[in-house]
């Protein structure tokens, strides 16, 4: 039995597009990443779980992958609403609002930490009102899910909107004329199709999260054990030559956001199957 390596197609050129394709990951994805690995292969495995282990590092994985993981959260509710609203209503502004949704594309992320900062410091817009009620943002683990949800906002909204404007308002209303209550029509009408969309854009959100440093770096404070976060804490080995701790703190997060990638693409397939089948 034959093994079928490509669809026909009456377009030719599958060799060398595929090997064009094969080279170019290879040159921007799998060498780098290969070399991280043949960096921290110079470490022997007590210097290497020392490097990875240490209290500082551990604490900055919790706050982390814990705030990225809220953050993504957050986003996958609001984003979900925002992207309804856009999509299902015309209001005064509604292209000037879409177009504010892109804006954490678009703004450097340091340009993005100094505004939070500005807006959330003690003297701040909001933060002068936010102190006296006992709530502080900036330079605390609050000001770093801010960032971490001003950046991956627009993951979530963009993944979505398509979706809902594919799905045809007669779809709820079919469902309202056979008795579906509102709630009804969201969960059983709405959700099942948004679903898979929605678990791209959090699985978006929160690789984005993991690898923020630009607006996170202002706002944290950047304090050890506290504030500091993993990016920040590879930098700081970098600044200090310590590049084989660097990039052993670096392949550990790389196999952990792989891992939780890996989880979310699985239950993405589970849950298109399963919409298949029903």
């Amino acid at each position: 039995m034959s093994l079928i390596l490509k669809q026909p197609t009456v377009l030719p050129g599958f060799g060398l597009t595929l090997g064009f394709t094969l080279f170019y990951l290879s040159l921007i994805v799998l060498i780098p990443l290969a070399g991280l690995f043949v960096k921290t292969s110079a470490l022997t495995w007590d210097q290497f779980w020392q490097a990875v282990a240490d209290p500082r590092t551990v604490a900055s994985y919790q706050l982390t992958f814990g705030l990225s993981f809220v953050a993504a959260l957050i986003n996958a509710f609001f984003g979900v609403i925002i992207a309804w609203v856009l999509v299902r209503y015309s209001f005064p502004g509604r292209k000037f609002v879409d177009a504010l949704v892109d804006l954490p594309f678009a703004l450097p992320t340091a340009v993005a930490g100094i505004a939070l900062t500005a807006v959330f410091s003690v003297n701040g817009w909001l933060g002068q009102y936010l102190e006296p009620l006992g709530i502080t943002v900036a330079f605390t683990p609050l000001g770093v899910l801010v960032a971490l949800t001003f950046i991956g906002l627009p993951f979530v909204v963009r993944t979505v909107q398509p979706v809902l404007q594919d799905l045809e308002k007669e779809i709820e209303e079919a469902a309202a004329s056979l008795g579906a209550t509102r709630w009804k029509t969201i969960t059983k009408v709405i959700f099942p199709e948004v679903f898979p969309a929605l678990l791209t854009g959090f699985t978006s959100a929160f690789a984005r999260a993991l690898g923020e440093y630009g607006s996170v770096v202002f706002i944290s404070g950047n304090m050890p054990m506290r504030t500091e976060i993993t990016p920040l804490l590879i930098i700081t080995k970098l600044e200090q030559y310590d590049y084989a701790g660097a990039a052993a703190i670096a392949v550990v997060m790389l196999v952990a956001s792989f891992v939780l990638l890996l989880i979310i693409n699985g239950l993405q397939w589970w849950s298109g199957r399963r919409q298949v089948a029903f």
